[in-house]
């Protein structure tokens, strides 16, 4: 058979009809979702929110409140916001383009950059008194307008110029193409950058504020030096700077967390234990409970007139002392507190070490600790070096525990707590300790990369694995079981002390048992017209609930997108991204509150006093327990599971959903519960950013306590631990765990 001659004209005609032919789906839906916003949804925000659906029926759409963009513009208004209609236009003149056609590139990238910057300047630019800055009313004049806040309108048409593009930066080759990677990157970094960097930039700017509202390097300087933060007067009989008293405190944390967090880890995959689910919510029990409360019973136990120091004082015949109240205290309080989420990290990695490893070592004549030492112990190194950092921010944030506990022992946390909130309100202060503990942060970071270096600890790939773990050695099973039982057997007392105090009439001075707390804070009274939630608790309790089980997921997705971006992406900037994704774990919640007043008061962002607010506080704060669960998980997972799916034409997108996602069952749980139970029993940023309509657990826990009323407060967070335990379990029932083996018995005699 002879070779068909091809003709030039009909490759011509046959490339040309593919151009004009190309469709763009993905593009098509974010073009519409822009279109939707400027022309459909109310552009500006809603003060009884969007999804009350009341403004349908007050005015919607010639209502300059409710009014979308494009009507705004054809009734004379707001004409700031008619550029915006070219940046959704321009995109539709390329549609029909192929995307290797650099037209279509270049207006993609040009729209959407050009759209996302001139919201960005009419939303700083115009606020609610018209001009934010006194030179636009110098170069304009003044403006007899206003704007309020961007509402649904505004945020779709950010979302879909950012996603043009990306879309634009795909096409142009960026990270192989890959629209979702790039797309996920672009969302990543935008929404980072918007409820991370811009508020604590802001806030953080306050540093070099001088009395007279201009910049100072001298007035940071007198900040930054204050004996008061790096003193050494405890070398001396004196007390120590807040600096090395919280960066030796949070050495200490972290370390004894990261050790307890791998030896409940390993009680539960590793010993012949009976009774690990009870091990595991054990472990689970101080991530639920308010700080405080903790401290609380810390102190009914430990305290001056505490009952284990008044037994072993009349014991011992000695004088009782406040022994508890400083370093003692809050390291007891924040391991009891942190243990958890080191747990919570850890479980996953011990689980997916392949047992395969274990098993070659031990037919090649291995001792059991020799195994554990050489094998088992190397390949949990992410998941050690994550927990320690983890526990070590945790430590540098918290104020609460310092708070209860501290005593004469200063810490950054409660120093710019006192800072913001104290008799001086001096936000200066409060934002040169914050980059001191940013500093400290940074550092922790570093050493965390360097400890990890650039080893493989790959363990799971593309072929089964049918082995099981082996048992630790005996000696070291018993050594692990005695601390893991003496911890449990602790955290159950002080979880008694806690159930005990919600049933007695005036914890540590009346005893009387009583139910008047319970019925006091959850009354329920029935009539004609059905169920009445009579209890004072109740309205703040269906908030927390509902603002908890909105963040959770929100974090979840967050944060393993950002994990996955993170161990199988590469891109410019990747090293101080991972850094962004921290920033909000490291500084306290305290300064996270006052920031995100500060931020987002005015427009563009204009959310204060909602109960959006909560949410994205929580989710940010959160996110970065899902970025360093998910990262432990993903160190472990062959890239070539990856490279497979991409070889027999699968998308990046189906890989993550269909490849990497089911194995990681033990981040998602970890991202779940932390970010839920933190919802629910967050204190410091919940302080500023509660409102009366939208008022947390934890704020009116604290008022009870204000009050002396300590029965109502315990009864409280007694339930709060109830509904928290529940949930952990649900969560855990749905997402399952991970099996990378087919045999899960043990083997007899093994």
């Amino acid at each position: 058979m002879g070779r068909r001659s091809v003709d030039p004209a009909s490759v011509k005609s046959l490339a040309e009809l593919r151009t004009r032919r190309a469709t763009h789906p993905n593009l098509i839906l974010w073009l519409t979702v822009g279109w939707v916003g400027y022309c459909i949804l109310p552009w500006y925000g809603i003060e009884d929110g969007f999804f009350s659906f009341g403004w349908l029926f007050d005015g919607y759409p010639l209502d300059e409140d409710y009014a979308p963009a494009a009507i705004l513009i054809a009734s004379g208004e707001k004409p700031w916001l008619a550029p915006l209609l070219l940046a959704l236009a321009a995109p539709l003149a390329v549609l029909r383009r192929h995307k290797t056609d650099a037209a279509y590139s270049l207006t993609l990238m040009a729209t959407g950059a050009l759209g996302l910057i001139w919201l960005a300047a009419q939303g700083f630019g115009i606020g609610i008194r018209g001009y934010s800055f006194d030179w636009l009313n110098l170069l304009f004049g003044e403006l007899g307008d206003r704007q309020f806040g961007m509402g649904m309108g505004g945020l779709l048409v950010a979302a879909s110029l950012l996603f043009t593009l990306t879309h634009g930066i795909a096409a142009r080759g960026a990270v192989n193409g890959d629209v979702f990677v790039v797309g996920a990157i672009g969302g990543v970094v935008a929404i980072v950058a918007a409820f991370v960097f811009f508020p604590i930039g802001k806030m953080l700017s306050s540093a070099f504020v001088a009395e007279g509202g201009g910049y100072s390097a001298v007035v940071f300087a007198s900040k930054f030096f204050d004996d008061r933060l790096w003193g050494f007067g405890c070398l001396t009989g004196g007390r120590c700077g807040a600096a090395w008293n919280s960066l030796f405190l949070a050495v200490l944390i972290g370390s004894l967390t990261t050790v307890i967090g791998l030896v409940f880890a390993l009680a539960v995959t590793r010993t012949g234990f009976r009774h690990k689910k009870l091990l595991r919510a054990l472990t689970v029990l101080p991530i639920i409970t308010p700080p405080f409360v903790i401290g609380l019973a810390l102190i009914l136990l430990f305290g001056l007139s505490g009952s284990v120091t008044v037994f072993v004082s009349d014991l011992l015949g000695t004088q009782p002392t406040r022994w508890l109240y400083g370093l003692p205290g809050i390291a007891i309080a924040q391991t009891l507190a942190y243990t958890p989420i080191a747990f919570l990290v850890l479980i996953g990695v011990v689980e997916g070490v392949s047992p395969s490893m274990e098993e070659a070592a031990q037919t090649l004549r291995a001792s059991k600790w020799h195994t554990f030492r050489t094998v088992s112990l190397p390949l949990m190194r992410p998941g050690i070096a994550n927990a320690f950092l983890l526990g070590f921010i945790e430590s540098m944030a918290d104020f609460g525990n310092p708070l209860v506990l501290g005593g004469n022992y200063d810490v950054l946390s409660t120093e710019i707590f006192f800072a913001i909130v104290g008799a001086q309100y001096d936000q200066g202060r409060a934002a040169v300790l914050a980059m001191v503990l940013l500093f400290f942060t940074l550092s922790a970071f570093y050493a965390q990369r360097r400890f990890l270096g650039r080893k493989s600890y790959t363990t799971i790939a593309g072929k089964g694995d049918a082995g099981i773990h082996p048992l630790l050695p005996r000696g070291l099973s018993i050594a692990i079981l005695s601390i893991a039982g003496f911890w449990a057997v602790f955290t159950a007392i002080v979880y008694g002390m806690i159930v005990y105090g919600s049933f007695v009439e005036l914890w540590g001075v009346n005893n009387t048992m009583t139910f008047k707390h319970y019925v006091t804070a959850f009354s329920v009274k029935f009539n004609e017209s059905g169920i009445r939630w009579t209890g004072a608790a109740w309205d703040s309790f269906w908030t927390t609930i509902k603002i908890a089980t909105i963040a959770a997921p929100l974090t979840a997705v967050v944060g393993l997108i950002t994990a996955y971006l993170l161990t199988r992406q590469t891109f410019p900037g990747k090293n101080s991204f991972e850094f962004g994704t921290m920033l909000s774990f490291a500084i306290p919640g305290t300064v996270i509150g006052i920031s995100y007043i500060l931020a987002f008061n005015v427009p563009p962002i204009e959310i204060t006093g909602t109960g959006v607010i909560l949410v994205v506080s929580f989710v940010f704060r959160n996110m970065p327990v899902g970025v360093r669960a998910g990262i432990a998980s993903m160190t472990q997972i062959d890239r070539s599971l990856d490279e497979s799916s991409l070889t027999l034409g699968a998308n990046s997108w189906n890989t993550f959903r269909k490849i990497v996602l089911p194995l990681l069952r033990p981040a998602i749980l970890a991202a779940l519960v932390f970010s839920f139970v933190r919802a629910m029993t967050a204190i410091s940023a919940v302080i500023f950013l509660v409102s009366a309509e939208y008022d947390m657990a934890t704020s009116y826990i604290i008022g009870r306590v204000e009050n002396n009323d300590y029965g109502l407060a315990i009864a409280y967070a007694t339930a709060l631990i109830a509904v928290m335990l529940t949930a952990v379990g649900v969560f855990q029932a749905l997402v399952g765990r991970v099996r990378i083996g087919r045999r899960t018995d043990f083997v007899p005699g093994r």
